[in-house]
C-alpha cells in the first residue's frame, strides 16, 4: 500500500513563498530536505541561515543569490537554462550555516543536507559539470553530476540530475542503498524530484498531460510498496527499499532531480542491485547508447 508520507503531490507543502518543502519534519526522514519554488521579477525567496548543507539548481530561468555566513559572503548570478531538457545548468553549492536571498524569473529547486561542519560556498559553471550517458538502448539516460563527490566538495550531500527521454527506463535495474556496508553498500536517503514534457521534437495537442511512472518496493522487512504516476513538480521520496524503474512514458520525455544524503561516516554512493534483475545491465555490452541523447542547449545542437 501506498504510504503519503513517502510521496509529495506538487504544491503540497508550500512554505513562506516556496512551493514545496521537504525536511525532517516529514515522518520517518532524516538526512535530506528539497525545496522549490517559482520566482518572477521583483520577487525573491529566502534561505534561513541553518545548519544546513545547500545546492541551489535552476529548473528554468535565470537567478541572483545573495548570500553570507561562515562559508563565505558574496552575490552570484546563475545563467540558468530554458527548461531542465535543456543540458546542465550552473549550480551554487551554499555551505552550512548560510542565508540567502534569492531573485530572478524562473522555477528553482534548492536541495538541502543536515550538518555543523561547514565547507566553502562554491559556483560550478554549466561548462564544468560532468555529463555522463549512462546505461543503453531503452535504459540510456543523461546525468548531470554537478552535486557527486568527484564534482564538488560538499560534507554530505551527492546530488545530480538525470533526463531519460520518452519511452526509455531509468533507474534501473532497480536498486537499493540501504544498508551500511563499507565499500560494497551505502545508507543513503533519496529523493526524487519530477518533471515531464512532451518529448524533444514531437508535436502534441494542447489537451497532453506529460507524466512519468515510479517505482519503490521492500527490499527487506520495512514495509514499502510505492508505484506512482508522477507529473511535474511531484516528489517521491525513498528512505529505503528497492527502487526503479523510473519509466519516461511514450511521447514525454522525464527529467528527475535526485538528493542523496545518509548517517554513513563516507559520502559515497554504493549500491546493490535487485538480483532478480541485475543481470539486465550485461545486456547494455551489445546496445548502442540512444541516439536522442545527449540533450543540450538547442543552440549548441
Amino acid at each position: 500500500m501506498a504510504n503519503d508520507d513517502w510521496f509529495v503531490r506538487a504544491g503540497s507543502r508550500p512554505e513562506d513563498g516556496w512551493t514545496d518543502v521537504v525536511d525532517g519534519r516529514v515522518p520517518g526522514w532524516a538526512h535530506t530536505g528539497l525545496r522549490t519554488g517559482a520566482l518572477t521579477d521583483g520577487a525573491e525567496l529566502r534561505l534561513p541561515a541553518a545548519a544546513v548543507e545547500r545546492i541551489v539548481v535552476p529548473l528554468a530561468g535565470t537567478f541572483s543569490v545573495a548570500y553570507a555566513g561562515d562559508a563565505g559572503t558574496g552575490e552570484q548570478a546563475l545563467a540558468g537554462r530554458r527548461s531542465v531538457f535543456d543540458g546542465p545548468t550552473d549550480v551554487l553549492y551554499l555551505g552550512s550555516g548560510s542565508e540567502a536571498r534569492i531573485t530572478g524569473s524562473g522555477r528553482l529547486a534548492v536541495a538541502e543536507v543536515p550538518t555543523d561542519t561547514v565547507k566553502p560556498s562554491t559556483y560550478i559553471a554549466r561548462g564544468d559539470v560532468p555529463v555522463e550517458l549512462r546505461g543503453a538502448g531503452q535504459s540510456s539516460r543523461q546525468v548531470h553530476n554537478f552535486g557527486t563527490p568527484a564534482a564538488l566538495d560538499a560534507v554530505k550531500a551527492i546530488v545530480c540530475e538525470v533526463i531519460t527521454p520518452a519511452g526509455n527506463w531509468s533507474s534501473y535495474p532497480p536498486h537499493k542503498h540501504d544498508t551500511h556496508r563499507p565499500g560494497e553498500e551505502s545508507d543513503l536517503e533519496e529523493i526524487y524530484y519530477y518533471e515531464a514534457d512532451v518529448a524533444r521534437g514531437v508535436d502534441a495537442p494542447e489537451t497532453a498531460e506529460p507524466f512519468a511512472l515510479h517505482r519503490t518496493y521492500a527490499s527487506d522487512d520495512r514495509p514499502i510498496d510505492e508505484f506512482r504516476q508522477v507529473r511535474s513538480g511531484d516528489i517521491a521520496l525513498v528512505p529505503y527499499g528497492w527502487h526503479g524503474p523510473a519509466v519516461a512514458a511514450p511521447g514525454y520525455d522525464m527529467y528527475y532531480l535526485n538528493v542523496m544524503a545518509g548517517p554513513d561516516p563516507e559520502r559515497v554512493w554504493n549500491i546493490t542491485d535487485d538480483p532478480a534483475h541485475g543481470w539486465v545491465r550485461q545486456v547494455w555490452e551489445s546496445e548502442a547508447v540512444d541516439p536522442r541523447l545527449p540533450y543540450e542547449k538547442e543552440s549548441d545542437r
